[in-house]
């Protein structure tokens, strides 16, 4: 582990200003710690447990969880027999620090109790690759927001034009929809191109059929830790207590779907067909050194909006469109989100709403100002007017059967990288309509 300053990250997998990679590097005096969920080794017990990325290895922790004695987690060692990191992310930042200050001092170089118990490393320790990643948690509930400037005033350019790209509401609040936590699938999953009702002549009725504008949309996401009481708000002096972690995220979309389904109440059956996030989680301690404050918010919130804290985080994304024996790999740059996690994690919460450990709240697809920082192909090919180019001369507008999609994320620190490991999917063929 590298130091103090630089927290574990919890795999199991989980960004706003946007930058990490969470497998660690292994020096011969330092090793840097990411934490993801749930891998499985295929000699031993067939259920998924909690792990922590070190290297090229994962420290399954149901096998050391005796080793963590401090006076948070002695009394709750269980949760790390879970096959999940509900419990854990249920526990709160005291137990998150001391479980971060345990691993950092088991590993260190001159720590005897895990170095030299050969029996207990061979127990502990599972190369990455004979593991198999589960999702981090069980999402009870998924949010998505709609909190990137960019992303915001093309569509509404494309849609509306320059006279009102923005809403009116956009500006004062976190725009959000509740999403389908059901289909939340982890790296590596394949997507189904949905089937659904479009409407690609709006002079003539509307088909049924495969989707033929599927779409990626590059995101980053968190997990809730502690919840709240119905009926009561986390103000948002305190909802930083609230974010475990982050992971990567693809939400998927049928723009096509979309269009025709979406007035008057929005997404449905458009985004609700799949949603893909990495397995690591990292935490929010181990971002922290990457902190930034975002861009002015003009008109200022209201009050139960406004903090001073520095909550957007400095994150550099990548996607990769893997096509027939060709890679494009749009450079992404690192984006200062409009809305922060804090205020996303209050304004869902301003009325009441019960959030709950494992639910799952997104930032929106994220875009920069420059069309190579564009987060999704609607924008990318604008509305399908303009192809991307592939390279060996292929072009795309939309995803087609077969495509994978891989978006990675790290912070750079000084001499050192936290990394988010990959959110990957490809795509199948629709099934044959019904």
């Amino acid at each position: 582990m590298r130091d103090s300053n630089h927290p574990l990250q919890y795999q199991t997998q989980h960004s706003n200003h946007l930058k990490s990679k969470a497998s660690l590097l292994k020096n011969q005096n330092k090793k840097r710690i990411a934490v993801s969920c749930a891998g499985r080794r295929w000699d031993l017990l067939p259920r998924p447990r909690i792990g922590v990325a070190i290297g090229d290895q994962i420290l399954d922790l149901s096998v050391i969880k005796h080793l963590f004695t401090g006076p948070v987690l002695c009394e709750h060692q269980d949760v790390f027999d879970q096959p999940a990191l509900n419990s854990f992310m249920g526990l709160g930042q005291a137990a998150w620090k001391e479980a971060r200050a345990s691993l950092q001092d088991l590993l260190s170089a001159g720590r005897a109790r895990l170095r030299d118990d050969a029996e207990l490393r061979k127990r502990a320790f599972t190369p990455q690759v004979s593991a198999t990643m589960h999702l981090p948690a069980t999402i009870g509930d998924y949010t998505d927001f709609y909190s990137s400037r960019q992303h915001a005033t093309n569509v509404g350019l494309m849609f509306r034009g320059k006279e009102s790209p923005l809403l009116p509401n956009w500006l004062h609040l976190p725009v959000g929809y509740h999403g389908r936590a059901s289909s939340v699938v982890v790296s590596g999953t394949p997507i189904r191109r949905p089937v659904g009702q479009m409407r690609p002549d709006d002079s003539r009725p509307p088909v049924y059929g495969p989707c033929k504008l599927l779409d990626l949309e590059l995101e980053m996401a968190f997990f809730v830790g502690p919840g709240n009481r119905l009926g009561e708000p986390i103000p948002i002096s305190r909802a930083h207590e609230h974010i475990f972690g982050m992971v990567l995220m693809n939400d998927w979309s049928a723009r096509d779907i979309q269009k025709w389904e979406y007035v008057p109440l929005g997404p449905f059956l458009g985004k609700s067909f799949g949603t893909t996030i990495s397995p690591w989680v990292v935490p929010m301690d181990a971002l922290l050194p990457f902190a930034v404050r975002g861009p002015e918010q003009d008109p200022q919130p209201l009050p139960y909006l406004r903090h001073d804290r520095p909550y957007a985080f400095d994150i550099n994304l990548s996607v990769a469109l893997k096509a027939a024996g060709c890679a494009q790999r749009p450079p992404l740059c690192p984006q200062h989100m409009y809305w922060t996690m804090l205020q996303q994690l209050t304004h869902h919460s301003v009325n009441g709403c019960n959030l709950r450990p494992g639910d799952l709240l997104a930032s929106g697809t994220i875009s920069g100002p420059e069309p190579e920082s564009f987060g999704s192909m609607l924008e990318l090919s604008w509305r399908g007017t303009k192809a991307i180019e592939l390279g060996n001369g292929q072009t795309r507008k939309f995803l087609l059967d077969g495509d994978e999609v891989i978006i990675t994320g790290h912070c750079q620190g000084d001499g050192y990288r936290v990394g988010f490991g990959q959110c990957t999917g490809k795509v199948l063929p629709a099934l044959p309509p019904a």
